[in-house]
């Protein structure tokens, strides 16, 4: 088996000064899943204070599980996060990766320790596992580890560690193929310990080793390859608290001939570097061929041209050194991706292979496939890619379509959805100097197909809540895997395999014993017990990860919009559920009660995965935003206060006012209609948010449509808030983030943020609105005051008291209420408040997220004026 875990730990971008004390990999493995965990420690010895980032880049399939940060932070949580709708793939991932970065602020003196655990299930791809492990300290460290235990309930047959890879290139990969082993050997301090069932891998270089590889420390990826034994035709069932995991890996078979379409673009975009990679990938594939295999060549730009018309042809030495074959890339404008697609689906109709005049073998036991290439979009012909999808879904029948997305450009969204919806899968090919490697290894992928059409089905009195159990195509060196839940009592599980073969339809039937998910003949020194307390419960959560990754991929293969969100909310229980930070959740760090030296951060940091470029987000204390809703988190407590403002139509709300810098926000009130069954409960938004700066010579306005920015009674800019777009002037910075928010910096210390809600499809009451929001404060003067203004630099803290103490009035509140009462303590005053678990909308970091919070809730209104506070009667 090949299984491939991918882990990246990038530089820490510090100053060159800040030291990294200690630097470690640790990465268990337990029947195929990865717990991997990545931690470094810098310390300033300077005497100033400096910034010091942590970073990871992640592969793609991975989900993060926890965050922490030595002595400034102590806890992580996940929260739901409902997506924008951009579903480009390619922003968040670099060369198959994703991102997770966080910066602090580090005192002199000061060290900051950082840990990172994200877990995945590894795949098997030509035959062995590879795990790839990012060493990239930026300097070299003292105290400096790599430590790897893998158990595997079935036996390893081999597991190998291979010289550093100093490059991300595949061709500086050094890994050696099947057919040519691998001749070198791991980096020196490399220790390679294995039993039948349990291997440890431990790398502890000098740091002269690692000045040895580079001056500037390690920046290198460390290889372990492995592969696992598996006897049993029908796989390795493997059962933990109530859910199984079923791996199934025949070995053996016979390689199904295949009729294989290779469509290339050739249009202009394609020019120079990425023909040249195509035509040298090109040669080695066809030369690959079996000579069962039937293959054409289809190329297209503006027009379609095919290598033999009508027709596969038989992979003989002749056909594949054919001269026409071999140039047939003409580059021409133009990318008509719908006609191309359409061509390809009449040469793989099997009423075309039964003509005589053909002289071809009959196809039923061909395995009909297609290998597309594109670097662009549709430009030519239809240009809809619901059509095209449509189009090509209705031609294609049962063929495999697997898609190459060459580079930046390239459509790589529909053309994974062009994938998911024809039994295929699609790959970025990134533009580097080893596009033809890339290339040729996807294909060695799907080159040898053993069998088509496979159905792994249980008893419905065994199971249930299974994952995926139907697919297209087995493939050597794959693995199909199947997780699933299991009723009381069972204790041999019935399986039943149906699939095609190279020459007839098979049906396979068997019972398997459930084995306890733990590895047999288990040696501490080896490391195995390690792995196995790495990761507890893996099945359980191998169920859960495997889950939501086919709920997010089923939620890309469709249109309606109701069936993605049930399969959005799906995903995001099981995330929470979890602990997983996946596209739907976002990770935030929460600070602990206890007090910190000063400065430390900052400001407070959620860290995320994002579907963005990487940047330093916020964790936003000071908010108000929906009908609307005031939240202010309380100092040294788990608790936040919330109250709302019954306004009107054209009320303006006083949000904010520093005299001393000169800032001021005020929000206008809009009329929204009233809920079913609340029409006496009047509902406002915020339509407009106004901010006053540098004591009125900055005026910046924003409304649902835009963000206009005055000078002096002059404007200057009109961002429009459909695209991205920014403004800097007299040290003020404003960033438009496209239909999403805007972030506003007034100097150091203070930044606001200001979100613009949408909804695709809005239900009566919907409101389309803005939420106003303190992403940093520290800035501010201790003068700030207005509705949320005077909650920034004041010390608040609730009591808990009885009725009576509370001192509400008897229109209040309910004498035989079951609510908790207390006392809110501000400065001098005090204020009857209840103790009330509530659920409110906090929508901070996206766009209609959906993360809920614990809150108190005064039981009277606010309203704000200039400098005052005045208590009437509560309305929510």
């Amino acid at each position: 088996f090949l299984f491939i875990l991918k882990i990246y730990v990038c530089s820490y971008k510090t100053h060159e000064n800040l030291k990294v004390t200690d630097y470690h990999v640790r990465s268990s493995v337990v029947s195929r899943y990865a717990v991997t965990t990545v931690e470094s420690t810098i310390w300033n010895q300077l005497h100033i204070t400096k910034e010091a980032a942590f970073e990871v880049d992640l592969s793609s399939s991975a989900f993060i599980s926890n965050f922490t940060m030595g002595w400034i932070w102590k806890r992580t949580w996940v929260k739901s996060k409902e997506r924008s709708g951009q579903m480009n793939s390619r922003l968040c991932q670099e060369n198959s990766e994703k991102k997770f970065r966080v910066a602090v602020n580090v005192p002199p003196g000061t060290r900051v320790s950082f840990s990172l655990t994200y877990e995945e299930l590894l795949s098997r791809r030509l035959g062995r596992y590879e795990l790839s492990l990012g060493l990239r300290p930026s300097q070299p460290v003292q105290n400096i580890s790599l430590d790897v235990s893998i158990s595997e309930r079935t036996g390893i047959s081999f597991i190998r560690a291979l010289p550093l890879r100093t490059s991300r290139l595949l061709t500086n990969n050094a890994q050696g193929t099947l057919k040519e082993p691998l001749l070198s050997y791991p980096p020196p301090s490399t220790k390679v310990e294995k039993n039948p069932y349990c291997a440890h891998v431990h790398y502890t270089p000098t740091i002269q080793q690692q000045k040895n590889i580079s001056p500037r420390g390690l920046n290198a990826d460390f290889i372990i390859q492995y592969d696992v034994e598996l006897k049993d035709p029908m796989g390795d069932i493997q059962v933990d608290d109530g859910y199984f995991v079923h791996y199934f890996a025949p070995r053996g078979l016979p390689v199904v001939p295949k009729d294989v379409i290779f469509v290339i673009d050739i249009s202009g975009s394609m020019i120079g570097t990425k023909i040249k990679q195509t035509k040298a990938a090109m040669t080695t594939i066809l030369s690959d061929l079996r000579e069962g295999d039937y293959f054409n060549l289809i190329t297209f730009s503006d027009k379609v041209h095919t290598w033999k018309k009508g027709r596969t042809v038989r992979a003989t030495r002749q056909n594949v050194r054919d001269k026409y074959c071999n140039n047939f890339f003409l580059l021409t404008p133009g990318t008509n991706i719908n006609a191309a697609l359409l061509s390809a689906a009449q040469l793989l109709n099997p009423s075309s292979h039964s003509s005589s005049s053909t002289g071809l073998a009959p196809s039923s036991h061909r395995v009909p496939m297609i290998i597309f290439l594109t670097d662009g979009e549709a430009t030519i012909g239809e240009t809809e890619p619901d059509v095209i999808l449509r189009n090509a879904q209705n031609a294609l029948g049962l063929a495999s379509l697997f898609g190459l997305a060459f580079g930046d450009d390239a459509d790589f969204p529909m053309l994974r959805r062009l994938a998911l919806e024809n039994r295929g899968v699609a790959r970025m090919v990134y533009e580097d100097d080893d596009a033809a490697v890339q290339l040729k290894g996807f294909y060695d992928e799907v080159a040898s197909p053993l069998l088509s059409d496979i159905q792994l089905s249980y008893l419905d009195d065994q199971v249930y809540d299974i994952t995926r159990s139907l697919f297209p195509n087995y493939f050597q060196g794959s693995e199909l895997v199947v997780t699933g839940r299991l009723k009381p009592g069972v204790q041999d599980l019935k399986v039943t395999l149906t699939a095609n073969d190279s020459k007839q339809k098979v049906k396979v039937e068997n019972e398997l014993p459930l084995g306890k998910a733990v590895v047999n003949g288990t040696e501490p020194s080896l490391g195995c017990a390690q792995a196995l307390d790495g990761i507890p419960s893996f099945v359980h959560r191998l169920w859960a990860y495997f889950t939501i990754k086919e709920l997010l991929l089923a939620k890309i293969n469709t249109s309606d919009v109701f069936i993605q969100r049930l399969l959005v909310d799906k995903a995001t229980n099981l995330s929470l559920k979890y602990n997983f930070v996946t596209p739907v959740t976002s990770l935030v760090v929460i600070k602990p009660d206890i007090d910190e030296p000063e400065p430390t951060i900052s400001s407070s940091v959620v860290a995320t995965t994002t579907s963005h470029p990487p940047r330093l987000q916020y964790f936003v204390s000071l908010k108000v935003d929906g009908d609307p809703h005031f939240v202010v988190q309380l100092p040294k407590l788990h608790q936040n206060l919330c109250f709302t403002i019954d306004g009107r139509a054209d009320d303006v709300l006083r949000l904010l006012v520093d005299p001393d810098k000169g800032i001021i926000v005020d929000g206008h009130l809009m009329l929204a209609p009233s809920k079913e069954g609340l029409e006496n409960r009047t509902r406002t938004f915020f339509d407009r948010i106004s901010i006053t700066a540098a004591k009125g010579a900055i005026m910046i306005t924003l409304t649902l449509d835009s963000v206009q920015v005055e000078v002096d009674g002059k404007e200057i800019e009109m961002l429009p808030i459909n695209q991205r777009g920014s403004v800097e002037r007299h040290g003020m910075r404003i960033t438009v983030e496209e239909h999403h928010s805007c972030w506003i910096e007034l100097g150091v210390g203070v930044q606001f943020l200001i979100l613009f809600h949408h909804y695709n499809h809005p239900k009566y009451f919907q409101m389309e609105h803005l939420g106003f929001y303190i992403a940093d404060g520290k800035g501010l003067s201790h003068l700030t005051h207005g509705l949320l203004g005077q909650f920034q630099h004041t010390l608040m803290e609730v009591i808990r008291v009885s009725r009576d103490q509370a001192g509400f009035h008897h229109a209040q509140t309910n004498k035989n209420t079951s609510l908790a009462m207390g006392l809110l303590k501000k400065g001098d005053e005090h204020f009857p408040v209840t103790l009330q678990d509530k659920i409110l909308k906090d929508s901070s970091r996206k766009r209609h997220s959906i993360t809920f919070i614990p809150c108190l809730h005064i039981y009277r209104v606010i309203k704000g004026t200039e400098k005052t506070l005045e208590l009437e009667s509560f309305s929510f």
